[in-house]
């Protein structure tokens, strides 16, 4: 049985709900000029999700949202969530084609675009509307008090599509009891470092496609915080935020909080007010967070996580960050409140402290599932709530996890998850190639990138940058390989199956661990 199946959780609607009655003048939510009270922002969900209803959406319908970052991403969330609707946010970076399939998937009723998108071609017909529609549109409904809708703190109420192993997306449905119950449990249990408050101010860069930027938005409303929403990652952008926002909490990438820190005014900008930068998807180096103790000034905590466990359940705390190293900062840190960890061998069974395994989580954050694939979901999630990571790892006695490589076939650039499935397919269709294998190699800047061996077909020869742009029209530009290798042939174990990890280690040389 699951510890965490009776902890009661509000959901998105009651907590936003709440914050209005309790507050309604505090700011809730800014994006470019406008900027939301929490009374404003409870009253255009109610209106949003009216119209929704009025136009045929039932509980449990997809609504999918296609564009940059918006505060339109939360109204659409907020009054998803009040139908009973699924939110489905789109990563914008992504090819029309793998678009097209997760409209599909999916089986959305309605599209939402962002400003200067369109449906994609291939899409599967489906009614749209204009973002601009849902901030000051005649299509808003003019009732603004709560749909008459029952919503439940287990029902599914954000879908994101993660990359697959078959090279397919899969999307991760998250409940509203798996985006706020890691929350209620951090307001119960004393995490000095992690304290939150309807006095901070959170700046969301990242894109709330990913649970990422999702997440920190949640949980600053969660909170009674205000998030200050922005269209996308500029360093510039950042610094003038900081500068005359308020801003006490900002979550970075360490490679972008290395452009923050290059930028010719980051030495001019008082950081004074922000208390905690949160970074993730790779470790920060000695050197990095040297110059960012001395630029920022602030509290650094790393934060480990996937959209299956709706973001961060694993945290190296601010007092392991040490500028002359220590060994807990090679970890990802330990379980927050509302998670367990442990580390299974093949079977299963859980082996002793230091000994290399698989991670397993088992947290309030979990996923429902992934949509409509109860096998897949099967293979990671068992029935008493562990769910297995694809990481490989292991524990200290002190409860430090320590990452060591991926049993999943997965590459980690930037922030962005992809599977070389998905890369390979769209290279082996390519009439010059007789076989490709795609892995991640070290990179300074991205912490992996995206390399493709390949062995032209016969009589062939192969252009790299000429297939690195045909990749491009098939695959998201990010996804797409940075750097092609051409080989006779590939190694192959006796089964035909192609030796991934042979072809690592050339790359992998001298490092300490297969992931970075």
């Amino acid at each position: 049985m699951n510890p965490f199946d009776t902890v009661a959780i509000s959901t998105f609607g009651a907590l936003v709900r709440d914050h209005a009655a309790a507050r309604p003048d505090a700011a809730a939510l800014s994006f470019a000029d406008r900027r939301w009270t929490y009374a404003a922002l409870d009253l255009h969900a109610n209106r949003i999700a009216h119209a929704l209803l009025r136009d045929g959406i039932v509980a449990g319908d997809r609504i999918a949202w296609l564009g940059r970052n918006s505060d339109v991403v939360a109204l659409l969330a907020l009054a998803c969530a009040r139908a009973g609707a699924i939110f489905v946010p789109i990563n914008w970076r992504l090819a029309p084609l793998e678009i097209a399939h997760i409209l599909a998937d999916c089986g959305a009723r309605a599209l939402v675009l962002g400003d200067g998108y369109r449906t994609p071609a291939g899409a599967p017909p489906i009614a749209t509307l204009d973002a601009r529609t849902l901030v000051d549109g005649a299509w808003l409904d003019a009732r603004m008090i709560a749909p008459d809708v029952a919503v439940d703190a287990r029902d599914t109420v954000l879908m994101m599509y993660t990359s697959g192993t078959t090279g397919l997306p899969k999307g991760v449905m998250l409940s509203h009891r798996s985006l706020f119950g890691t929350s209620t449990l951090r307001r119960r249990t004393a995490v000095p470092w992690d304290d939150w408050s309807a006095d901070d101010v959170t700046l969301v860069p990242v894109p709330l496609a990913h649970i990422g930027g999702f997440g920190m938005l949640a949980r600053t409303l969660f909170f009674g915080g205000e998030a200050v929403v922005q269209e996308g990652f500029d360093p510039g952008d950042v610094l003038d935020a900081i500068a005359h926002r308020r801003i006490s909490k900002v979550g970075l990438v360490p490679t972008a909080m290395k452009m923050v820190i290059d930028h010719p005014r980051s030495r001019e900008v008082d950081y004074r007010r922000i208390r905690t930068m949160i970074y993730g998807a790779a470790p920060i180096t000695l050197d990095l967070l040297r110059e960012a103790i001395e630029v920022f000034g602030c509290r650094f905590a790393q934060s480990y996580g996937m959209s299956e466990t709706s973001g961060t359940c694993v945290a190296l705390p601010p007092d392991d960050h040490d500028v002359a190293g220590n060994p807990r900062m090679r970890s990802a840190g330990r379980a927050l409140p509302g998670t367990e960890l442990k580390i299974v061998d093949a079977a299963g069974v859980a082996v002793p402290d230091g000994t290399d395994g698989e991670i397993a989580i088992r947290c309030i954050s979990v996923m429902n599932g992934y949509w409509n694939r109860p096998d897949a979901t099967a293979q990671v999630l068992d029935a008493d709530g562990w769910y297995r990571t694809g990481d490989a790892g292991c524990l200290d006695a002190d409860g430090y996890l320590f990452i060591k490589d991926r049993l999943k076939d997965m590459i980690v650039s930037g922030a962005e998850n992809i599977y070389p499935a998905e890369v390979e397919n769209a290279l082996a269709d390519h009439p010059d190639v007789a076989q490709v294998a795609v892995i991640g190699v070290p990179d300074a800047h991205w912490g992996e990138a995206v390399k493709a061996v390949v062995v032209p077909a016969p009589g062939r020869s192969i252009d790299a940058p000429a297939l690195i742009a045909w990749a491009r029209t098939r695959i998201a530009a990010f996804k797409a390989p940075r750097s092609i290798d051409i080989v006779a042939a590939l190694p192959h174990n006796a089964s035909g199956k192609v030796q991934k990890a042979e072809l690592r280690k050339r790359y992998w040389a001298g490092s300490e661990r297969g992931v970075n």
